[in-house]
């Protein structure tokens, strides 16, 4: 991720999940759109891995960003 046009991406993607009352969270943290994708942009050596969080139905319920060091 990085370039414009991913981050665009993400950030639409991000707030169609908002929309759906998905939560989002960052490290363990409630997070906006906004936050995760600015947290993209200024990066240093850290990444983020999706953990998607189901209900019973199979559906997404949580969508957590977690850091992972070394990229």
């Amino acid at each position: 991720m990085g370039d414009d046009i991913d981050l665009k991406k993400m950030f639409k993607e991000l707030t169609t999940y908002e929309k759906q009352r998905v939560d989002l969270k960052m490290d363990g943290l409630p997070a906006s759109p906004m936050q995760i994708v600015q947290a993209h942009i200024v990066r240093e050596g850290t990444g983020y891995m999706r953990d998607y969080v189901l209900n019973d139905k199979g559906d997404i319920k949580e969508l957590w960003f977690n850091s992972i060091e070394g990229n």
